[in-house]
């Protein structure tokens, strides 16, 4: 295979002009030049959103770091791209990394506290609901002694919310503290 066509017909290539011009664009990335649409220039496929501001961060999805570039307009997040370089990522995302942005402006995304009464979900306030749980801790901790609870970090919580997390274990009077990623 000639390496100008590899190098254009990577996934990459097939990812972005797919995103810019939707199936037409899918045709473009495999050579269906019938001239009904043009591909994207390498300005228009780093500026779809001219007026974006671009925020170097990390991918929140588990404790590797990788590296993303996310676009803001009017604080919205509407664009992301890999971090080219980032020491971690070094151009790369993982399938949930890439997916971040889906995830955050997902419509079925939780995006406050709810309780089932009824068989229905209805919607609580935080503080309510921060106070529901605390009452339901503070039970169990009187009935069955501090150990009965057991507290779980997250591969997405930094440095410092962990070390919270350990010391409100110990004030709770319990080490059952454990961690959810085996990376």
């Amino acid at each position: 295979m000639n390496e100008n066509i590899r190098r254009r017909n990577n996934r990459r290539a097939f990812l972005k002009m797919t995103a810019l011009g939707g199936l037409a664009g899918a045709s473009v990335a495999f050579g269906d030049t019938d001239k009904t649409m043009r591909p994207a220039t390498n300005q228009e496929l780093k500026e779809r959103y001219p007026q974006s501001k671009k925020i170097k961060t990390i991918c929140t999805h588990c404790s590797v770091g990788c590296g993303i570039v996310a676009e803001v307009v009017d604080g919205v997040w509407v664009r992301q791209e890999v971090a080219q370089d980032h020491p971690i990522s070094q151009g790369g995302h993982c399938c949930k990394g890439a997916d971040l942005i889906d995830r955050a402006r997902s419509e079925t995304r939780l995006r406050y506290p709810l309780e089932k009464k009824g068989g229905k979900w209805a919607r609580l306030k935080y503080d309510e609901a921060m106070d529901k749980i605390a009452a339901q801790i503070q039970q169990i901790r009187e009935e069955s002694g501090p150990d009965a609870v057991m507290f779980l970090g997250s591969a997405k919580c930094s440095n410092e919310q962990s070390y919270y997390i350990r010391k409100f274990a110990a004030f709770f009077g319990t080490n059952n503290i454990d961690h959810c990623a085996r990376v």
